[in-house]
């Protein structure tokens, strides 16, 4: 959620507030003549003298939305016609072939009942809410203002950016999902929803509230998007260009800390996410850093595929047993790591040594190893790390990912294609450290940020060693990446210096579902319990920004991306072999385990 206080709504939004304060009797005498202004005091005409009630009263009591819907289409005198007929706004919305019942005209006017129709809606806004999901019937309006259409570089154009009334200055990211493509019905969007529900952080992109309507499922997170490190690595925003470059560089070495802090906070709660790469790095307003897509949703087809990912995916997630029966596995890495020191800055990566002429898609066939999700989002922050660290010393995009291929292309109709991905070229990802460790050594006398290249490049090593449990966990990351930057880069109070516990924060039955068109509907999203502070290391700052929403009746382990491929029954242990066991230690319902993610994979 982005706030800019100097952007307002354009669009006048009809709520319960709004509709009782804009109806008043100065207000309906504005638009009447003084014969019709005199009328309002009458009896009503209807009732055989049962009633004394007003026309003005039935209009302040049980009118106004109508009143306002006929004022829209120049027909308010009729006003008098449709209270005669015992019309009121309970009888809203009224289906279309029953418009014409209302009489607004002497004789049938099919355009004027269409607009009326249409109008209706617009007076009977069900407002989304924070931590609801809403079930919209195809003609009913959505309370949102779409602000901005062009996604930022580097994000997909099923991005854009909303505003809601009453959140004023408030930016949104709403994705825009297919039901029926990306997912399979309603129930499996909202089954996806909850599993993120509860995943709050100031460094992802959070759910804010959801809907469903006209075949799509829409998603509201918090943290819009200016631009993203795609981007960032092609073309350096104003925003980040107009720094100090003393600034700059310390910016760099902050957002590294900050991926990692936000990993961490996923995998102490037992979570993954499952598709870090460049473009779901994104950046905010004052190049605030955060990740997105926990729904995981690409806007490919599912037949596609998607060489950002593949570049960026852990080795073994490009593998796939050859037989269900296939226990074996034949690509371990071979070769240990070696540490390199700073004054012989030669790296050798953990890894396997596959037939380089292999195509990713003949990887698919090949025996795998034990797939833990976690491990494989280290991996691809490792490269992330990478990346920024070699945009830190200005070499970065098109030369990295050249220097990567050089050594390695795959076969394919027209000829040879560079494979840049970072798993099947670890050779070249060595020799590319080794290079910027030199050119850091360079700039030490002028910036002690450099100071901290040599060492960070040592984890990112071990982050991207080929067999999975040659990886460090987030909490070692952390603690090692805070160290560097406060002994090396002279970075005293780095940002987000949190110490998560092993709590399991989930509540995934806790979401309110609002399917009635009941436009009064309360706005409670369950029970909320905040979490205490927690405390922080060296900089005494709090974790206030963390915020976890306790649920009260699920405690399953929301699985954070599944296959958009085999998409099957909304159950969580719907896959295959069971991967990743979550701690017994406080659980009051039935274990759940990890899954094999294969959202990396290119076909099943």
């Amino acid at each position: 959620m982005t706030t800019t206080p100097n952007r307002r709504h354009s669009t006048m939004w009809w709520d319960d507030d709004t509709i009782e304060r804009t109806v008043t009797r100065m207000f309906v005498c504005s638009h009447l003549i003084p014969e019709e202004i005199e009328r309002l005091d009458r009896t009503l005409g209807f009732g055989d003298g049962l009633t004394d009630g007003t026309y003005w009263e039935w209009i302040e009591q049980k009118a106004k939305r109508i009143f306002l819907i006929l004022v829209e289409l120049k027909v308010p005198d009729q006003i008098f016609g449709v209270i005669d007929d015992s019309w009121d706004d309970e009888d809203l919305p009224i289906a279309r072939d029953q418009v014409e019942r209302l009489a607004l005209t002497p004789t049938r006017d099919s355009r004027l009942e269409q607009e009326f129709y249409e109008k209706q809606f617009y007076y009977l806004l069900r407002p989304l809410r924070k931590g609801e999901h809403v079930i919209y019937q195809d003609s009913e309006v959505v309370p949102l203002e779409v602000v901005e259409k062009k996604h930022a570089p580097g994000q997909t154009p099923f991005f854009d950016k909303v505003m809601l009334p009453g959140y004023p200055g408030t930016v949104f990211c709403r994705v825009k999902m297919p039901i029926g493509g990306g997912y399979s019905s309603p129930e499996d969007f909202l089954f996806d929803v909850n599993g993120i529900r509860n995943v709050q952080n100031d460094h992802l992109a959070s759910y804010w509230a959801s809907y469903v309507q006209q075949g799509y499922g829409y998603a509201l997170f918090t943290n819009a998007a200016d631009y993203t490190l795609k981007g960032l690595l092609t073309t350096t925003p104003a925003c980040f260009k107009n720094m100090e470059k003393k600034a700059r560089r310390r910016q760099v070495m902050e957002w590294i800390h900050c991926l990692i802090d936000t990993v961490c906070f996923l995998h102490n709660r037992g979570l993954s996410h499952g598709n870090i790469k460049p473009s779901t790095v994104l950046f905010a307003s004052e190049n605030h850093i955060f990740l997105s897509d926990l729904l995981g949703y690409t806007g490919l087809d599912r037949n596609s595929f998607d060489k950002e990912s593949y570049d960026y995916a852990a080795p073994e997630q490009w593998f796939k047993p050859s037989s269900p029966s296939s226990t074996s596995f034949h690509r371990r890495g071979t070769v240990t790591s070696t540490t390199a020191s700073p004054e012989s800055p030669n790296y050798i990566t953990s890894r396997s040594t596959p037939d380089s002429s292999q195509h990713p898609m003949a990887m698919m066939h090949a025996p795998t190893p034990h797939l833990s999700p976690q491990a494989a989002d280290i991996f691809s922050l490792g490269c992330i790390i990478l990346d920024l660290l070699s945009f830190l010393v200005k070499k970065h995009g098109r030369p990295f990912a050249t220097h990567r291929a050089a050594k390695h292309k795959t076969p394919s109709r027209g000829g040879a294609v560079p494979d840049s991905s970072f798993h099947r070229n670890l050779s070249q990802v060595e020799s590319w450290m080794t290079l910027l460790v030199k050119e850091a050594q360079k700039k030490e006398k002028d910036d002690d940020i450099f100071k901290g290249i040599a060492p960070m490049l040592h984890i990112v090593e071990h982050m991207l060693s080929s067999h999975p449990t040659d990886r460090p966990d987030a909490q070692d990351l952390q603690t090692r990446m805070y160290k560097i930057l406060t002994d090396h880069c002279g970075i005293l109070e780095p940002h987000c210096v949190h110490q998560y516990d092993n709590g399991w924060d989930f509540g995934m039955a806790s979401l309110k579902l609002d399917t009635t068109g009941n436009r009064r509907a309360s706005g409670g999203s369950g029970r909320h319990h905040p979490r205490n502070s927690i405390g922080s290391r060296g900089s005494g700052r709090s974790s206030g920004s963390v915020q976890d929403l306790q649920g009260q009746e699920t405690f399953l382990v929301p699985r954070l991306s599944r296959s958009r491929s085999s998409r099957g029954p909304p159950s969580v242990a719907s896959s295959r072999a069971p991967l990743f066991a979550a701690p017994r230690e406080g659980w009051k319902g039935p274990m759940t385990f990890w899954q094999t993610d294969s959202r990396m994979m290119a076909t099943r």
